[in-house]
């Protein structure tokens, strides 16, 4: 069945910018509208992806993104991210990733990758990101790091790739039930043996499991793309090394950032 997703933010703070929706097996991204402004698209610096640029000409500005409800597929660019503080793993968590891969086959791998990272991680949003401070992701060697759905699949993904394993980073809405969520969401995908899979370990983590492998839904809900990669840049725009976009944005005082104000609606219907 098609559906799409609106995102509504205020158009009194600035340009707007915003993904440009993604393809994946579960759906092919076909347009994405934009009312409420003037776009222009550009394309991004290291991923090679579309944003859509939006010089507002009225009090809100509405994304919506539609879906055929028929399999695509990930772009190759997903799986070739471009070297950054959030994708370059330190050595010693390099080979820690080879040591809990093993070896055989590269799925059995990278389940034993992803409960390992699982076991690393307690869900939430701290402040401070085990991240900072550092310009790769570093190795964590014992107790629990609390971290968010982005935090611990920037672990998962440098632990796979550390282990020769391809996997990209997904950014798009995870929706409870058909309706409205509040924020941005994140998940990884593999390529492996020629076949896609989609890990969501954050979300295992939520509903108090560990045992985390290659599937969407162990919460249930709806999951909708709209970007991937991290460490983003765009020099016409003026940011570099934006560790995700996903939500529509605001450049304020030469910095993008996020709208404390927004609607995001999954609508599922006969006709998108």
């Amino acid at each position: 069945m098609p559906y799409a997703v609106e995102i509504t933010v205020p158009g009194t703070e600035g340009a707007v910018f915003a993904p440009s929706g993604l393809s994946s097996p579960a759906s092919e991204c076909t347009t994405c509208t934009v009312t409420g402004g003037q776009v222009q698209r550009l394309t991004e610096a290291t991923s090679g992806q579309d944003l859509l640029w939006v010089t507002p000409d009225a009090s809100e500005v509405t994304f919506r993104y539609t879906f055929s409800g028929q399999p695509s597929a990930y772009p190759e660019a997903i799986f070739h991210p471009a070297p950054s503080r959030y994708t370059r793993a330190a050595p010693a968590l390099v080979d820690d990733a080879l040591q809990i891969a093993g070896t055989g086959d590269d799925l059995a791998r990278a389940i034993r990758i992803a409960r390992a990272v699982a076991e690393r991680f307690d869900y939430g949003h701290p402040e401070q990101k085990f991240t900072d401070g550092f310009d790769h992701v570093p190795h964590l060697s014992c107790g629990l790091t609390e971290g968010s759905c982005v935090d611990i699949h920037t672990y998962f993904l440098a632990s796979l790739r550390a282990a020769g394993i391809e996997a990209g980073y997904v950014v798009g809405y995870f929706f409870p039930e058909v309706g409205e969520c509040t924020s941005g969401h994140c998940w990884a995908v593999t390529r492996i043996n020629g076949q896609t899979q989609e890990w969501d370990i954050s979300h295992f983590l939520q509903i108090g499991r560990r045992d985390a492998g290659p599937a969407l839904n162990p919460k249930g809900g709806f999951r909708v793309p709209v970007g991937h990669s991290s460490a983003l840049c765009h020099p016409e725009i003026g940011f570099a090394d934006l560790k995700l976009l996903v939500e529509p944005m605001v450049m304020k005082h030469g910095e993008p950032v996020r709208f404390d104000t927004k609607q995001i609606r999954l609508l599922m219907r006969a006709t998108a």
